[in-house]
């Protein structure tokens, strides 16, 4: 019993620190272009690039 007595408020404060954290990036914008990162990482930046002699 006292193992649970420990536990669970230790994982209840685990969950509202884990909630507080999700209302904290959503409040910042974290989640709000989640279409935009999607297609940034499929652009190749490389092209505008002249290409390097190697020798």
């Amino acid at each position: 019993m006292t193992g649970l007595a420990i536990l669970i408020p230790v994982a209840l404060g685990m969950g509202l620190l884990g909630l507080v954290a999700f209302f904290w990036a959503l409040k910042r914008g974290q989640f709000e272009d989640l279409d935009g990162a999607a297609a940034r990482i499929l652009i190749d930046e490389d092209d505008d690039d002249p290409p390097v002699d190697r020798i």
